[in-house]
C-alpha cells in the first residue's frame, strides 16, 4: 500500500483511471449517439471542459488562467483534439470499441515518428522496428474479410494522424504553459468551433431527453484529461506509457458487456501485437532516459 502513495504510485494509479475514464467515453458515446444527434454529443463535450476547468481553477489562478505565450500553438491543439474527437465519435457509429481503441494506441508511435520529422528528434532503428510491428498488429485487426474492415476505418486513420500531431505540441507546450491553461482552451477552442457547426443537427427535444448522456461524455472527458495532467506531474512519461494501454483492456471488456461484441482470433491477435509494440516503445524510452542520467551519477 506504501508504494500508491509515493509521486510515481499515484501517477500509475492515475494514469489506469484516466485509461478507464476514456474506455467510458466511448462505450458512452457509441450508446449515446443512438440517443441524440453526434454533433450535439461532442459540443456538450467540449463546452463542459471549457465550463468545468474555468470554474475549478479560475478562483485560484484568476487571470493567470487564461494568460498564455503561445496562443496560435493554443488553437492549433484545440483544432487538433476536436478533429480527434469528431473521429472518435463519429467512427464508434460503425466500429467496435475494442479494435477501435487497439487501432487508435498506435498514436503514440505515430507521434514518435512526426516529432522525428518535425522536431528533429533522433529515433533508433529499434523504435522503427516497433512501429513497423505496431502496423502490422492493425493490418491483422482490420484486414479484408475481418470484421472490422469498411469504409469507417478512415476514421481511425485520421485520428491517430490528428493525435499524433497532438501529442508532439502537446510535448512542445508541456515546459511553457501551465497545464490548466492548456486545458481551458483545448475545451475552449473547441465549444467555439463547435457553435456554429451545431446549429444544424439541434434536437432540442434530444437534449432534454438525454440530457445526463450529455454530462456524462463532458465528465469522462474532462476528467480523464485533468487526470493525465496529474499523472505526468508525479511521474515521467516512460513510466506511466505502457498503463495507457489497459486502455485497450477497459474497452475490449465494455464492448462485450454493453454491446455483446468480442474480437475474432486474428484480431486478438492484432490487438496483443499493437499493445506489445506500444510498451516496447516505452520501455525504450525508459531505457533512453536511465541512459542519459546514468553519466550525471557516476
Amino acid at each position: 500500500m506504501y508504494f500508491w502513495r509515493t509521486r510515481q504510485g499515484a501517477g500509475i494509479l492515475l494514469i489506469v483511471l484516466a485509461a478507464l475514464c476514456f474506455a467510458l467515453l466511448d462505450t458512452a458515446t457509441k450508446h449515446a449517439a443512438t440517443l441524440a444527434p453526434v454533433l450535439m454529443l461532442l459540443w456538450g463535450r467540449y463546452v463542459f471542459q471549457a465550463v468545468v476547468t474555468f470554474a475549478m481553477r479560475f478562483p485560484a489562478q484568476r487571470s493567470a488562467l487564461l494568460k498564455t505565450a503561445n496562443p496560435r500553438f493554443q488553437m492549433l491543439r484545440g483544432v487538433l483534439l476536436l478533429i480527434t474527437s469528431a473521429c472518435s465519435f463519429l467512427g464508434l457509429q460503425y466500429l467496435p470499441v475494442g479494435e477501435f481503441t487497439a487501432m487508435v494506441m498506435l498514436s503514440p508511435l505515430v507521434a514518435t515518428a512526426m516529432a522525428a520529422a518535425v522536431l528533429k528528434n533522433q529515433v533508433s532503428p529499434r523504435r522503427w522496428l516497433l512501429m513497423v510491428t505496431g502496423l502490422v498488429g492493425v493490418l491483422l485487426v482490420v484486414r479484408p474479410g475481418g470484421q472490422v474492415f469498411s469504409w469507417a476505418l478512415l476514421f481511425p486513420v485520421v485520428m491517430v494522424t490528428s493525435y499524433g500531431w497532438f501529442q508532439v505540441l502537446t510535448s512542445r507546450l508541456s515546459s511553457e504553459e501551465n497545464p490548466y491553461t492548456t486545458q481551458f482552451y483545448t475545451g475552449l477552442v473547441g465549444a467555439l468551433l463547435m457553435c456554429p457547426i451545431v446549429v444544424f443537427y439541434w434536437s432540442q427535444a434530444a437534449l432534454l431527453a438525454h440530457w445526463p448522456w450529455f454530462l456524462v461524455l463532458g465528465f469522462l472527458g474532462t476528467s480523464g484529461h485533468l487526470m493525465l495532467i496529474r499523472a505526468y506531474q508525479r511521474a515521467s512519461a516512460p513510466v506511466l506509457t505502457p498503463y495507457l494501454y489497459t486502455q485497450i483492456a477497459f474497452a475490449t471488456l465494455l464492448g462485450w458487456l454493453m454491446f455483446k461484441h468480442l474480437p475474432d482470433t486474428l484480431a486478438w491477435l492484432g490487438i496483443a501485437v499493437i499493445a506489445a509494440s506500444g510498451v516496447g516503445n516505452a520501455v525504450l524510452s525508459a531505457h533512453e532516459v536511465n541512459r542519459q542520467r546514468r553519466p550525471e551519477t557516476d
